[in-house]
């Protein structure tokens, strides 16, 4: 194999070309050669060598269908955490909080504008994670991201803002609490508080997913005093 920064198909380097491919493949779930070398602008037989490298490593798997994400991605992925300790500070409160709410708990962080659930917790009895959408990358403007951004500083890259979200953000900065109310998915509501680290910043949110027939505004005491026992945990306010 080329070292990792030989140009391959264009110019562009291994290691470009492999994550691209990943990135593609992530995108479609599962696809054929043709389509993934086209998407990342590679010749089908570079494409073809750097899939089956990724095979051989654990890193793609090659079914009837074409190419899916494989199974040392998924493992890598799972060890990854923003801050050193969050999953375990998190793990005990989001699990009572989503046996007292009958819903989805979830802890996030926000990454190249977007919303990305690091973790999240389902109550026992119940079917309330039906609601979450498909996958476990959400646009920044579910609660979950909008009280992130609200308090994120310097002002984060997400392009053009709607021109009432000066407004929504300073209530958010002001009450400590996101709402969305089916603005990502039919049928989804979320209530969302930020969790803070010993830089007093925001470094991840917690998030309660529960249908339109919850009261959002019941479940702000309980989300916001699950988030403040996590952020005492995590050194933070």
């Amino acid at each position: 194999m080329p070292s990792p920064g030989a140009p391959d198909g264009g110019g562009r380097s291994v290691l470009e070309g492999a994550f691209g491919l990943l990135e593609a493949v992530e995108r479609a779930g599962q696809a054929g050669l043709t389509r993934l070398a086209s998407e990342c602008g590679l010749p089908k037989t570079t494409a073809y060598r750097l899939l089956e490298q990724l095979v051989e490593l654990g890193a793609v798997e090659r079914g009837r269908g074409g190419y899916r994400m494989g199974s040392r991605i998924f493992r890598l992925g799972q060890a990854w955490q923003p801050y050193p300790g969050l999953r375990s500070a998190a793990r005990g409160p989001a699990r009572r909080l989503a046996r007292v709410t009958g819903a989805v708990v979830g802890v996030n962080v926000l990454r190249e504008g977007r919303t990305l659930v690091l973790d999240w917790t389902a109550c026992e009895t119940g079917d309330a994670h039906d609601l979450l959408p498909d996958g476990v990358v959400w646009p920044w403007f579910t609660a979950a991201g909008k009280v992130l951004v609200a308090g994120a500083q310097p002002r984060l890259p997400l392009g053009p803002l709607p021109a009432s979200w000066r407004r929504e953000s300073a209530a958010i900065r002001d009450r400590g609490v996101a709402f969305d109310r089916e603005e990502v998915a039919a049928g989804a509501c979320c209530v969302a508080v930020p969790l803070y680290g010993p830089s007093g910043a925001p470094l991840a949110s917690l998030s309660v997913v529960t249908d339109p027939g919850h009261s959002l505004d019941r479940l702000v005491d309980v989300v916001q005093q699950t988030g403040r026992t996590i952020s005492a945990r995590l050194g933070g306010r």
